[in-house]
């Protein structure tokens, strides 16, 4: 296990290094997705399985197996209150579940009209909307309420890989196995801005970063991009991780500083300091692509997660 422990140039606190806390093991095939809930109180996974398990955030206990898509489940969202996950499965629907522990995680809503595997999804911050992407090349704005699609964006030229909400919600950003991220306006469904657009290399993840002023930018050649996408501009590159062929998802670790964290194709977790790009510490414990990372909202801990030769969810800590 790499680590370093020195101070970054932005002033983040003497670095710790995360340690293996515990392995969760009761997917039956690759693992797509994991993600803390936003009170931190549970993480979901999503598998190959076609089932969501919601686990104890604190005690990592399985609470509730979820059932009943007709296939592998490719992405999971939660809303901003944590109650429900929205899930996108290659049986072309979306589901929306209440995860509070009352139901036993319900099923309360299905929603279709894609025509192709669904492969991204995420909740808007008031949670009144529903964004998902598609191999169908089509991104589409669900009202959570109804269930009604009230967009279908046309614009991408071969799979949608990532789509997330900005901060305040009036943006959606999508990146495309075309080479492609391109911003929207949810009202409108209108296209804002074409922040990359180069066959190669494929566009395999996007997010908004939580201040809402960047976007990562994930693509086919082992590199990470942060964008100011006012400007269009990028503003700094992560590399070390290996990337040239899953949608592999990153993210941003707030609770101790600021950094990015990726999951790689060398069975590895890998973290650098945001600012000054120079990798932190590499995970190690998997023996398959790790496909997904989350972090916790409040406290140090990352959930990774394998595919199939490996089919665990890896929790890791920081001591206090």
């Amino acid at each position: 296990m790499a680590t370093s422990t020195g101070t970054g140039s932005n002033g983040n606190p003497q670095y710790k290094p995360y340690r293996h806390l515990k392995t969760l093991t009761d997917h039956q095939r690759a693992i797509s997705c994991v993600k803390f809930s936003n009170d931190g109180t549970l993480l979901a996974s999503a598998s190959l399985d076609r089932t969501l398990i919601i686990w104890s955030s604190s005690t990592l206990s399985l609470l509730h197996r979820l059932h009943g898509h007709s296939d592998g489940v490719s992405d999971l969202a939660w809303s901003s209150d944590s109650h429900y996950i929205c899930s996108a499965s290659d049986d072309r629907t979306l589901r929306i579940w209440d995860a509070r522990a009352s139901t036993g995680g319900d099923c309360v809503k299905t929603l279709r009209g894609h025509s192709d595997i669904v492969f991204c999804v995420n909740f808007n911050p008031q949670s009144n909307f529903i964004v998902s992407g598609s191999f169908d090349e089509t991104v589409r704005v669900w009202e959570v309420k109804t269930g009604r699609c009230i967009h279908v964006i046309t614009g991408h030229s071969m799979p949608v890989t990532s789509v997330h909400f900005n901060r305040d919600g009036s943006l959606i950003v999508s990146g495309s196995h075309d080479g492609s991220c391109k911003i929207w306006d949810t009202k409108s469904g209108t296209l804002l801005k074409t922040l990359i657009d180069d066959p190669v290399p494929a566009v395999s993840f996007t997010k908004f970063s939580p201040n809402g002023k960047f976007i990562l930018v994930a693509t086919l050649n082992d590199t990470l991009k942060l964008w100011n996408y006012s400007a269009g501009k990028f503003l700094k590159i992560y590399t070390g991780h290996v990337n040239r062929v899953y949608c592999i998802t990153s993210t941003f670790s707030v609770t101790n500083g600021k950094f990015i964290v990726s999951g790689s194709e060398d069975h590895c977790v890998y973290l650098w300091d945001l600012q000054a790009k120079n990798m932190v510490q590499k995970l190690e414990g998997h023996t398959d692509t790790v496909i997904s990372v989350t972090c916790h909202p409040t406290e140090n801990k990352i959930a990774s997660a394998g595919l199939d030769n490996d089919r665990t969810v890896r929790i890791w800590v920081q001591d206090p």
